[in-house]
């Protein structure tokens, strides 16, 4: 009784060795001031991943901040129909059963089997006709001393978490795209109503200038140019008509649906974001972003392939056993005829030319790799931010002054046309006025459209967006 608990312990403590060393995290040196000075490490903090929880995105529904109906109806509509969408989720699926595949492998197997036989040889004996029949059920179990088995499960865990979290950095994704691409669609709308009031009016400007060509008030060249100017407005109309229905497309097909048509509901002017981008600490994207969760999740999968790598190095043993019933006559095969037999079996590594160190070794590699590649998403992640920060900052102040353009333009344009009307001006000066009104009114939508953007693009950045204010 005394050997075989201790025979049971000794198992119970090889079963608790695992090969590999645990993940150990990784040591970022956090910026405290918003952009410290190149080699100030007072302004640097350090911290290491294994301390900060991993939330990802609390808040996938930013995009209400927008306060557009339209654009919500699309956004929910991609996140449920995109097929990038849908084919990441069947990722997840597939990475559940890989794991429940992988913790299949610590528990023992078990199988049946029968088989029937006759002939000349069996039972040792030549020459005599003989039969022989098995019914029964085998068993294999692989004990895992070195944990090969549990680090296998373990990457297989870290590779679905990693999916998780790479289905929610596809959904920030397709929902900074379809927010974009709505507010290009949006513009282009717009630009087309700035081109076709400003073709009206270069239309009527136009037939003005020819009954006074013909009263011999002006010369042809006056009428030439204005027919220039006038071409120049007709041909944006059908520019800005196939840049709207292009984007519709891009927007259907966001959204998992063929072409169709969409109904705008607001202008640009009128879309708001409500958002505060100075609410910002470096530290909330090592937590909140899910694209560096994921990144973080593969190193820690591909940690765990180091300690299956090095348990490989180890002997593996394992326990059969078979049990069942025999006979050599079909009609007395019964439970009176016992099989049975149990025994276990010590495999180890001698001489390999050093293919299972070589393993090791590119395991070890690749854990590297991912190392760097982590630490490439989280550097990559701190630009975006200051880069997107930066962007909002100076296109809210390229709009007001904008804003100031279009008025000064607008104004330059009638005052202009009065003077001409009035044989005070050239022509060349009109014209020049309207070229500047038309290019402030489109800058001015452009510059809108770029703002929008920047503020969906700063949802994607952050990892699911800001608190609101």
């Amino acid at each position: 009784m005394k050997r075989a608990l201790w025979f049971i312990g000794l198992l119970g403590l090889l079963a608790a060795c695992k090969a590999g060393k645990p993940y150990q995290g990784v040591d970022f040196n956090i910026p405290i001031a918003e952009k410290p000075a190149f080699g100030e490490d007072a302004a640097m903090e350090e911290i290491n991943t294994l301390d900060l929880s991993k939330t990802g995105n609390a808040n996938l529904i930013w995009w209400e901040y927008f306060n557009d109906p339209l654009l919500d109806t699309l956004i929910r509509t991609g996140l449920q129909y995109n097929r990038n969408v849908l084919m990441a989720a069947e990722r997840i699926v597939q990475a559940r059963m890989a794991l429940k595949i992988q913790n299949a492998e610590l528990l023992p197997r078990l199988g049946a089997q029968a088989s029937a036989e006759r002939g000349n040889f069996l039972f040792n004996q030549i020459g005599q006709v003989n039969e022989l029949y098995i019914v029964g059920s085998g068993l294999n179990w692989e004990l895992d001393f070195w944990g090969k088995l549990r680090n296998l499960s373990d990457a297989a865990r870290y590779q679905l978490l990693s999916s998780e979290f790479g289905l929610q950095s596809l959904q920030i994704t397709l929902v900074s795209d379809v927010a974009t691409t709505y507010f290009n669609w949006v513009q282009a709308l717009e630009e087309l109503e700035i081109a076709k009031s400003n073709l009206a009016l270069r239309d009527s400007m136009h037939q003005i200038i020819i009954e006074r060509f013909e009263k011999g008030i002006i010369q042809q060249t006056d009428v030439e140019q204005s027919n220039i100017l006038r071409a120049i407005a007709a041909g944006a109309v059908p520019k800005f008509q196939r840049k709207s229905v292009q984007l519709e497309n891009a927007l259907s097909f966001l959204i998992g649906m063929s072409p169709m048509r969409f109904n705008k509901q607001f202008s640009l002017e009128q879309i708001k974001p409500h958002a505060n981008i100075e609410r910002y600490q470096a530290v909330d994207l090592l937590m909140n972003r899910p694209d560096v969760i994921a990144a973080e999740y593969q190193l820690m999968a591909q940690n765990s392939q180091v300690g299956a790598a090095k348990a490989r190095m180890l002997p593996s043993i394992s326990l059969d056993a078979t049990l069942g019933i025999i006979s050599d006559d079909f009609s007395t095969l019964n439970l009176q005829n016992p099989l049975w037999n149990i025994g276990g079996q010590l495999m180890g590594p001698i001489f390999f030319w050093g293919q299972i160190r070589r393993m090791v070794d590119m395991e070890q590699s690749k854990e590297f790799q991912a190392l760097f590649n982590y630490e490439n998403v989280v550097l990559n992640a701190w630009r975006e931010v200051q880069d997107v920060k930066v962007e909002i900052r100076t296109l809210e102040e390229e709009i007001e002054i904008a804003r100031d353009r279009k008025q000064s333009a607008l104004s330059a344009q009638f005052l202009s046309g009065a003077r001409y009307t009035q044989g005070v001006t050239s022509y060349l000066e009109f014209l020049e006025s309207q070229r500047q009104a038309f290019d402030a009114e489109l800058e001015l939508v452009h510059l809108k459209q770029s703002l929008l953007s920047a503020y969906a693009r700063f949802y994607k950045v952050m990892g699911g967006g800001p608190v609101r204010e």
